[in-house]
């Protein structure tokens, strides 16, 4: 059986200020529905993905801002940043773990900039959208074997 990752939902206050940042940041409005009873869903696309983010009015019970460690994958990380700062994105600089392994949560074992022999899953930024739910964006330029 595949199962496949469709969407995730995010918790948002401003679900307008939500939607102007993740539209300006070039993804793919898919859906804004409200009902009469104060009910609100409006589902983006990041570019070039098949999986969805979700937010509204009284789709999460969730703190605003509460989401960390969402990941978008690219295969230039240099090219993301400018393109995303370029779309008013408060990015970080690039990073690396200094153990060359996945990154850890936070900001502990950063060390500035791209892995230093650019290996794959090895570099990454951050940045948090509107709202304060934080972003990773890592660099895959080859995947694992059965990937």
């Amino acid at each position: 059986m595949d199962l496949k990752l469709e969407l995730l939902v995010i918790p948002v206050a401003d679900v307008d200020r939500a939607k102007d940042f993740y539209v300006g940041l070039g993804f793919r409005l898919d859906a804004d529905f409200a009902t009469d009873d104060g009910f609100r869903v409006v589902q983006v696309t990041p570019p070039g993905s098949p999986a969805s983010i979700i937010f509204g009015d009284g789709v999460s019970s969730a703190e605003p801002g509460s989401v960390q460690g969402l990941h978008l994958v690219v295969d230039d990380i240099e090219a993301a940043r400018e393109e995303l700062a370029a779309h008013g994105a408060d990015v970080s600089e690039v990073w690396h773990d200094a153990t060359g392994v996945f990154h850890r949560a936070g900001t502990a074992n950063r060390v500035p900039g791209p892995h230093p022999e650019r290996a794959s899953y090895g570099s990454f930024l951050s940045f948090a959208d509107s709202e304060g739910n934080g972003w990773i964006v890592q660099e895959i330029t080859t995947r694992l074997p059965g990937r």
